[in-house]
């Protein structure tokens, strides 16, 4: 038997069948083509009709790639289907029977994620643009995709959740209501009459500016401390667009200047030295450095 020969014919062969399939391979590509434009086309035409609807943007973009998924896998069966005359949609779907199983545990995490994905954009609450916390990231939405979450942190870092870690644990939305409420707790001496001391603080916070004039200030007082009778301060404040810190530092200095100029101390917590003596905590610390 002559091997070269036979090898030469095998390659003849092989070289006339692609020939032959160039054609059918050329109409593929168009196919691909159209495929391309019809799907840009699709997208544009969602988007209009989305407009008009008014629906949430992620949403939008959660239809803009079904759409787009659904004329790629159209376009690419017809034109597998071109290129290759023995391949039909039924038989690839036969096939999926053994692969979907590799391909399901191979892609486990993307399959999870890009369900997830679905189901964030479905319900109603965390949209973009939303202040949330969840598993210690604080930041705002930036974009949802179907893979994964951009979240802008506080910090101005950018911060990529897979959509699982948003889907399975708890997420505070901090903008969920245009108001929320934020507190502190203030410790006022013992000597002092308490009721100003309730008043003085309720009023110092209700002129503030950017504390809600139609939410009520609550002051109370919450126990007995080492020093201190402590009150336990609440207030409501926009959540957008300022900072809640920075409204929280108004808070506090409002509340101090206030108390110090009726003349209320805020004492300092007391520590108890080796002769059983009340200390101030600064004065402790100091001893105990030297």
């Amino acid at each position: 038997m002559n091997y070269v020969e036979t090898l030469q014919r095998q390659i003849e062969r092989m070289g006339q069948s692609f020939v032959q399939a160039l054609p059918s391979l050329a109409i593929a590509v168009a196919l691909l083509f159209v495929t391309w434009l019809a799907s840009r086309f699709a997208v544009r035409i969602t988007d209009r009709i989305t407009v008009r609807s008014h629906i949430r943007e992620d949403l939008k973009q959660l239809l803009d790639t079904l759409v787009r998924l659904a004329i790629w896998i159209v376009g690419l069966l017809i034109a597998l289907t071109v290129a290759v005359p023995s391949f039909t949609p039924a038989s690839a779907f036969a096939g999926l029977g053994v692969g979907a199983l590799a391909i399901g545990f191979a892609f486990q995490d993307i399959f999870e994620n890009f369900l997830a994905g679905v189901l964030i954009m479905l319900r109603e609450k965390m949209r973009i643009s939303d202040l949330i916390e969840c598993q210690g990231i604080t930041g705002r939405v930036e974009r949802i995709t179907l893979r994964e979450t951009h979240v802008r942190q506080l910090s101005n870092e950018l911060t990529i959740v897979p959509n699982a870690v948003l889907f399975k644990n708890p997420v505070k939305i901090l903008t969920d209501d245009v108001v929320r409420r934020d507190e502190i707790t203030v410790g006022v001496c013992y000597d002092c009459q308490l009721e100003e001391a309730q008043r003085i603080i309720r009023e110092a916070i209700q002129g503030l500016e950017n504390v809600n004039p139609d939410k009520p200030v609550v002051v109370v007082a919450r126990g007995f401390g080492a020093s201190s009778i402590d009150f336990l301060v609440q207030w409501w404040a926009p959540t957008t667009p300022r900072d809640m810190r920075l409204t929280r530092s108004e808070v506090v200095m409002a509340v101090k200047q206030a108390l110090d100029a009726a003349g209320i101390e805020i004492p300092y917590p007391y520590v108890t030295n080796t002769f059983k003596e009340p200390l101030p905590l600064a004065r402790a610390e100091a001893g105990a450095k030297a």
